[in-house]
């Protein structure tokens, strides 16, 4: 079966489903599924359940645009959400409605298997670095099990003002060099230093008993 085929399958799965949470359309992804880089989001708008296609929005536009800027394409990569579904009135996705679609995310990025995830915003950013904070660690490259992982801020962050969006633009001119590292398998020459996330819960284990 190809991947094509198994992210469908795994589509009506997720339709299938009526345990999950939230009634609007389903956004399940967009892309390719043989890409090398996949965003992740927090849950679609109201303009990517209209169209059931994620970031296609006034935040889409800027991530879309970013993608074409650093020389790429978008059908280049694949796109999508933690909560494949519209949460009422554009609110932040609950923790139950996060942790209710999460085996689907897992299944999905396992069968796309990209060299490199980037989580837009902290509610993606937690499901890969639980006690990482958006504003001090987005921009730097990790290593998580056996994927390289770069959080950066949401799009929609980035809209807020011109300090964010400098960050947002800052971070994505990296994308190209640390996709280069994660394909060359060279860990000893780094953008940013790698660090596990049980390293990381390590060091926060040690600043709670610090302060």
């Amino acid at each position: 079966m190809s991947k094509l085929e198994e992210l469908e399958k795994l589509k009506k799965e997720i339709e299938a489903d009526k345990s999950l949470p939230l009634s609007t359309n389903l956004v399940f992804g967009e892309g390719d599924p043989d890409c090398e880089v996949l965003f992740i989001g927090e849950a679609p708008g109201m303009n990517e359940d209209l169209q059931k296609r994620p970031f296609v929005g006034r935040a889409g536009q800027l991530l879309r645009k970013n993608i074409r800027e650093i020389g790429w394409q978008e059908h280049d990569v694949y796109i999508t959400n933690i909560v494949k579904r519209r949460p009422p009135e554009n609110r932040d996705p609950l923790p139950e409605e996060i942790e209710s679609y999460k085996p689907y995310l897992t299944r999905q990025i396992e069968i796309i298997n990209p060299k490199i995830i980037v989580p837009l915003g902290r509610f993606s950013m937690n499901y890969f670095l639980p006690v990482a904070k958006i504003t001090r660690d987005q921009g730097k490259l990790f290593g998580v099990g056996n994927r390289f992982v770069l959080p950066m801020l949401h799009p929609a962050a980035a809209l807020r003002g011109n300090e964010n969006m400098k960050m947002f633009e800052d971070t994505f001119k990296k994308l190209p060099a640390a996709l280069a590292k994660a394909l060359s398998g060279n860990i000893e020459e780094k953008i940013e230093p790698i660090q596990t996330a049980e390293k990381m819960k390590k060091v926060e284990d040690v600043q709670k008993k610090l302060f």
